[in-house]
């Protein structure tokens, strides 16, 4: 049976264009089972079915598969294509900024020196009681600041009122003795004098009186015996005797009374004496004063209250600590590494950067390098000579005064950390 069909003239100047049909092409298009026809460029099409449907049918899932992958892959290497210049201008971009930050980086810290091994530091001084005795009164608080010669603690004087009226009467006695041996001395002047001058006067008298002795008894013994008795011979005797004693006597009160600069020298000594006596209970009354003031402990200078460590009613004894005060006066020690030092001069600037807050920012200069590793002042230092020598860097720690950017504000604690950054150069 022949198949309906009608051949186009585009159908027919296809075919003349391709050339003839090869016999399987004719057949396939002939052919019953299939009833397909040719379109205008010589695709086949089912019976009934325009172009437009045939292209609007579905392929099959296969074909669509590797035709949508086809197409993807060709769409995205476009979008690759598309996107490559801008990735290569960003890449650039971020290049130039890293080249830029590292040739800065370079150039802004080639003449510092920095090191986050650094804190605060101060004087603390560590307050004592001078005296024994018990707490009656703790006048300040924890933390609180203080200024010099204000007062801390009171502790029980009344021992120490009855100490100083005992000084005090000790020494009244022996201004007393002091002044009556001065005018001692004075009578000394006098009469040590005059005593030699009597002494020396009964001398001569004892001695016309031995001479008087002698006459009589001269006379009485040429006598005869009808002219005088023996009796009056005795008599005279004994006179003779008694008078020569006299004599001996006298002149042993002349020898007493010779050194009279020796004797006044010894009054002048016991008055010397008399007044060290009166230093000696003077310096005990300087004590006891002293003892009494002490027991009302002030501070030594202005600084903040810190480690309190006593309380009303406490025993306290001379040398325990109970508290300290923090001086206002704060610097930096920066612990900078022994090559970090080979630029570093006092007088240069440093920025310091507090880690409590970051928002401060303090300016000072380099006041000195101790003279020193932190390492030669410790209790045991290393012994280098003994052993097997392992070097390690050093750390010598650099004074930092602080110039300006102090927070009254915010308080600066002794210890915490900081990052000072010096301008060598």
């Amino acid at each position: 049976m022949a198949e309906d069909r009608t051949v186009l003239p585009s159908e027919t100047a296809e075919v003349g264009d391709r050339g003839p049909k090869l016999p399987a092409e004719k057949a396939e298009a002939s052919s019953p089972e299939k009833g397909r026809l040719l379109d205008e460029k010589g695709r086949s099409l089912e019976k009934g079915r325009s172009p437009a449907d045939e292209r609007a049918k579905p392929s099959p899932p296969g074909q669509a598969d590797g035709s949508g992958k086809k197409a993807a892959d060709h769409s995205g290497e476009a979008e690759r294509k598309r996107r490559r210049p801008a990735v290569i201008a960003i890449a650039c971009v971020i290049a130039v900024f890293l080249v830029g930050g590292g040739a800065y980086y370079w150039y802004s810290g080639r003449n510092i020196e920095s090191t986050d091994d650094a804190y605060t530091d101060g004087r603390a001084i560590t307050i004592a009681p001078q005296v024994s005795g018990t707490v009656v009164s703790l006048d300040v608080t924890d933390n609180e600041f203080v200024h010099k010669g204000q007062p801390l603690i009171h502790i029980d004087p009344r021992q120490y009122k009855n100490d100083r009226e005992l000084a005090a009467g000790t020494l009244t006695t022996a201004k007393a003795q002091h002044a009556g041996q001065q005018f001692a001395a004075q009578i000394a002047r006098k009469s040590f004098p005059a005593q030699l001058e009597q002494a020396k006067a009964q001398v001569a008298n004892a001695e016309a009186g031995l001479l008087q002795a002698q006459l009589e008894y001269k006379r009485q013994t040429s006598l005869t015996s009808l002219a005088t008795t023996q009796q009056k011979v005795e008599q005279v005797t004994a006179a003779q005797k008694q008078a020569e004693a006299q004599v001996l006597v006298a002149k042993a009160q002349v020898e007493e009374n010779s050194p009279v600069e020796q004797r006044i020298e010894q009054v002048d000594a016991q008055v010397a004496q008399n007044k060290g006596q009166v230093e000696q209970a003077q310096a005990q009354l300087d004590r006891a004063d002293l003892n009494l003031e002490w027991t009302v402990v002030t501070a030594p200078q202005d600084g903040w209250i810190t480690k309190r460590n006593v309380e009303v009613g406490n025993y306290v004894t001379p040398g325990q600590q109970i508290f300290s005060i923090v001086s206002p006066e704060i610097w930096i020690t920066a612990n900078f590494k022994e090559s970090q030092l080979r630029d570093m001069r006092p007088g240069q600037k440093v920025q310091i950067e507090v880690d409590a807050y970051p928002g401060l920012k303090l300016r000072g200069h380099v006041d000195s390098v101790q003279l020193g590793s932190g390492t030669k002042f410790t209790a045991f230092p290393p012994e280098n000579a003994t052993g097997n020598f392992v070097k390690i860097v050093q750390r010598v720690p650099v004074k930092i005064i602080i110039d300006e950017g102090l927070d009254p504000k915010l308080p600066l604690p002794l210890g915490i950390s900081v990052v000072p950054t010096v301008t060598v150069r």
